[in-house]
């Protein structure tokens, strides 16, 4: 399949031209040939536009459409830092708006890198939030902004590095200098 719903050998228009024909050209061969080619070439129009609700879904639209809608919603859907398994892509996509609510917080890039990895990061920053009813309270948290991304998979290779890398890059709060290690993760053996 090469993703192209252009040309679809036997499928019918759900709404042939030929039954809109007036009653004079209904009996006119040469007009019913003539809009029954026209019907061939207007029935994947057709059908698209009869399921255009299912290409809004991720979960059922075609592959192809799917990196278009991720897009068009600002997911991460294409490039070597981002989804290549089509499920991991449909999950990209379905959870965009969510991430976006996210974007910046330890929570969203945690979330980010999972959808993409299939794996748990360890994230540590230099942030932290407090209240005080006197002013001038101490300050939580480092003097220098700093975030650290630890991500253990089964078989890291330089390009998971890289991945990480960007992934990161375009997850993070935007002041915040950053550093990604992605290690070899520890085998659990059953007893």
């Amino acid at each position: 399949m090469t993703g192209e719903r252009g040309s679809i050998d036997g499928l019918r228009s759900s709404a042939p031209l030929t039954d809109m024909l007036p009653a004079v050209f209904a009996d006119d061969d040469l007009a019913l040939r003539f809009l029954a080619g026209l019907d061939e070439v207007l029935a994947p129009l057709h059908n698209v536009l009869d399921c255009l609700d299912a290409y809004f879904s991720p979960t059922l639209a075609p592959e192809d459409f799917v990196r278009w809608l991720g897009e068009w919603v600002g997911a991460a859907t294409d490039g070597p830092g981002l989804p290549e398994d089509p499920e991991q892509l449909r999950a990209a996509v379905a959870a965009a708006v969510r991430l976006h609510r996210m974007r910046g917080t330890p929570g969203g890039l945690a979330e980010a890198i999972r959808l993409v990895f299939g794996a748990e990061p360890r994230i540590t920053e230099s942030g932290a939030a407090s209240w005080n009813a006197r002013p001038l309270g101490p300050v939580p948290g480092e003097r220098r902004p700093r975030l650290h991304v630890t991500l253990p998979l089964p078989s890291p290779t330089p390009l998971d590095q890289y991945r990480l890398e960007r992934l990161v890059a375009v997850n993070r709060p935007a002041h915040i200098p950053y550093t990604v290690q992605v290690t070899t993760a520890e085998r659990t053996t059953d007893r």
